[in-house]
């Protein structure tokens, strides 16, 4: 061990593991091989960046003390040296560096080529068929992974020294290849809008690294757009100008002047949209409102679609324009065997007879069998229908429900990469009649595409529950489309049925939309275990959803139990959550393969889902929120597969894992538009910034047998009483008041 100039010790090693990874900043906890065999391990902490498994490492750093994990070296920066010995050559091969080479092939390689293997991938890779088993094809993609390996490695070194994780260090090679480094150094805010996982804060700080100015107008740029980003990600359509300066000025810690003059420039380049708007309250002045472009031009372009519905002359339903009501409610009681309420004859005629329809109510209120009724005296007509919904789970139970064909809207559309439809105003969808399930989660972007498909004189009916959340995306379509001023006529059923009353899971989500707490003792299917402590309440949730639900209801707490958590972070949060039901019902066993990514373990059959659009999937694309189970995992291809709620097998690169992640427990925000057949809720006063009235509502309405509440009654009482604190900003409302035109 030697003092480097700077005074910074050097140790060598193989990294034999790495126990902890932190994806956001590079943060490793790793156990190294100094050369006195495995049983002695070292512990080494910090800038590990892109290190893996097998890798020989030369480590400049320093030495320390943990008090509970003893003797340990913080690394400051590091380089890799190709491994000199057989076994160390075996260790670097096999660890799943290269794609193509698992451990059993390294073994082969090994074994044939000796000290001389990496020389051999290096200068001679076609000598690499004298292997047993390994043909040509497999031979070109060693060879090709082993370059791609080299390449990445150089963007690694580089990028090490401004912090950015492994993963995005990858991503960044695979949009930009051998430009990575001339994109970082020169144009390092075109990653915020390019690269998928990196927004304005990685860019601003590559951005400082390479020295450009922190009152840069193309920093500035970059910040106001981030901001507006940001505001979208949280729901909203635009910003008011006023707010997006103070919260820019806040970001960026420059002066408010430079701020409105680089927003003015955005403007003149068509980086945003100013427009004046009327204000949510209707008696301020207007709202001078900041849009990212295809959030205006979709909130435009939503709003002249339904107009154009709503107002066209053509109508592909004439055949209900002169039915006689009386009979053709008869004809469906005799085929329905029941009777519909008068709210529910009402929906039904609507659906039939105007071309745009809203049909809304809570559960219990007959929704379900309304559409059913609409879509059999459709096709009772011979009218083509369309069912769709968003989620893979909504649309499959509409097709049970109604016994006919039903897709998610991204399928019936068939986006393709860029997020572009194959049916849109030019090539409409072959349609008599289109209804849309769980329209509250239908955001601006979506709802527009969707809308913007249905051809002229076709009905589209949006069905969906106004007092749950509001969709993930931006926009509050739903919501919009039931405004006082809109032009969209709508039914709202509100009477509970009697079947349904006796229902704890229907009767509690009525008591929680009208601001009462629900009951939590003598009920077959709604309970709370009451727990103050955040972290003992987690505990208990993972033991409710293992143990006791199995036990006394029969039900699978992987297929059928599904955890909705407040929020993401904290002791009984979804991530904490997620990792440890993961360890009770798919624990690790010796003889199945597993893939650690940053600080997740994958197995198969484990329960994830997927956390952005990847249009480039799949027949059309896997979308943000598809749930699915890993069936399969391959070291040596580096593949994992997952099988979606759609019945679709889907392949996913190791560099590709960041895109998912477990589902054990997943948010309220994301469990819309599904339903399980058992719910469990924690909630605690660790969340309580985010407990409102509808947040606890959606939770309690995904379930259909069973709900069980793990928690404080103080913050269940919280969650009850606080009503959600005010509009998103969105103008579809307005746009589509008489007189916006």
């Amino acid at each position: 061990m030697a003092e480097t100039a700077t005074h910074l010790s050097v140790l060598e090693g193989v990294l034999e593991r790495i126990t902890y990874a932190n994806e956001d900043n590079g943060y490793t906890v790793a156990r190294v091989d100094t050369g006195r065999g495995a049983a002695d391990l070292l512990t080494v902490v910090g800038a590990l960046l892109g290190a893996q498994p097998g890798e020989s490492l030369r480590m400049h750093g320093r030495w320390g003390s943990h008090p509970q994990y003893g003797k340990q070296f913080t690394v400051e920066n590091y380089t890799t040296v190709l491994p000199a010995t057989i076994q160390g050559i075996r260790r670097y091969l096999g660890s799943g560096l290269i794609k193509g080479i698992g451990p059993r092939i390294a073994e082969r390689i090994v074994e044939h080529f000796g000290t001389d293997t990496l020389e051999v991938i290096e200068s001679e890779p076609k000598r690499l068929v004298e292997v047993p088993g390994l043909g040509p094809k497999r031979t070109k993609l060693i060879a090709a992974a082993w370059e791609e390996q080299k390449a990445i490695k150089e963007v690694m070194v580089f990028l090490q020294g401004v912090g950015v994780s492994t993963s995005i260090a990858v991503r960044i090679y695979k949009s930009y290849g051998d430009a990575s480094i001339s994109v970082v150094k020169n144009q390092p805010y075109r990653l915020a809008s390019e690269v998928w996982g990196i927004g304005f804060l990685t860019a601003d700080r590559l951005a400082q690294a390479v020295g450009i100015p922190h009152d840069s107008p193309e920093r500035v740029k970059a910040g106001l757009q981030y901001a507006l980003s940001q505001a979208t990600d949280q729901g909203n359509c635009f910003l008011p100008q006023e707010r997006l300066i103070a919260d820019s000025v806040k970001l960026l810690q420059v002066d408010i002047g430079l701020v409105i003059d680089c927003l003015g420039e955005l403007a003149d380049e068509q980086g945003v949209v100013r427009e004046d708007v009327p204000a949510a309250d209707g008696d301020r002045e207007p709202v001078k409102a900041v849009y990212l472009v295809p959030f205006h031009r979709a909130e435009i372009s939503l709003a002249g679609q339904l107009l154009r519905l709503l107002r066209g002359s053509e109508d592909r339903l004439t055949a209900f324009q002169d039915v006689d009501w009386d009979k053709a409610l008869a004809w469906l009681t005799t085929t329905t065997g029941t009777d519909l309420a008068p709210e529910q004859q009402q929906a039904v005629r609507l659906a039939l007879t105007e071309k745009v329809a809203v049909l809304t109510g809570g559960p219990g209120c007959g929704k379900s069998f309304t559409v059913r009724s609409v879509v059999a005296l459709a096709l009772a007509k011979k009218t083509k229908v369309i069912l769709a919904a968003p989620t893979g789970r909504a649309a499959k139970r509409l097709a049970e429900l109604t016994g006919a064909d039903a897709s998610t809207v991204h399928r019936l559309l068939e986006l393709k990469p860029g997020g572009d439809a194959a049916y849109d105003k030019d090539r409409p969808l072959d349609a008599d009649l289109v209804v849309v399930d769980e329209a509250s989660m239908l955001d601006l972007l979506l709802a527009n595409k969707l809308v913007k498909a249905v051809p002229p004189g076709a009905h589209l009916l949006f069905v969906g529950d106004v007092d749950q959340l509001p969709s993930v995306g931006a926009g509050e379509v739903l919501r919009d489309l039931l405004a006082p001023s809109s032009p969209v006529p709508s039914v709202r059923l509100t009477r509970v049925f009697r079947q349904a009353q006796q229902s704890g899971v229907v009767t509690n989500a009525h008591r929680i939309n009208a601001g009462e707490p629900p009951v939590t003792q003598g009920l077959p299917d709604f309970f709370l275990f009451a727990e103050e402590d955040s972290e003992a309440a987690g505990r208990l949730t993972v033991d409710v959803v293992a143990r006791r639900i199995p036990a006394k209801f029969g039900l699978d707490p992987r297929r059928d139990v599904q955890v909705l958590a407040p929020m993401h972070r904290g002791p009984a949060g979804a991530g904490v959550l997620n990792g440890l039901l993961q360890q009770a019902v798919t624990p690790g066993r010796p003889d199945l393969p597993e893939r650690r990514v940053g600080g997740r373990t994958f197995r198969v059959g484990d329960k994830v889902t997927q956390i952005r659009n990847n249009y480039d999937k799949g027949a059309n694309g896997v979308f943000n929120g598809t749930v699915g189970v890993v069936t399969a995992l391959d070291p040596d291809e580096q593949k994992l597969t997952v099988r979606t709620d759609e019945d679709e097998e889907i392949d996913y690169d190791f560099d590709e894992l960041d895109e998912l992640t477990h589902a054990y427990a997943v948010t309220i925000h994301r469990s819309q538009g599904s339903e399980y057949p058992a719910v469990v809720i924690p909630v605690t006063t660790g969340a309580w910034m985010m407990l409102q009235r509808n947040l606890l509502y959606t939770a309690v309405t995904r379930a259909k047998k069973l709900v069980v509440l793990v928690g404080s009654r103080r913050a269940i009482g919280q969650a009850v009483r606080t009503v959600s604190a005010g509009r998103r900003f969105t103008a579809l409302d307005h746009r589509l008041s008489p007189g916006a035109e």
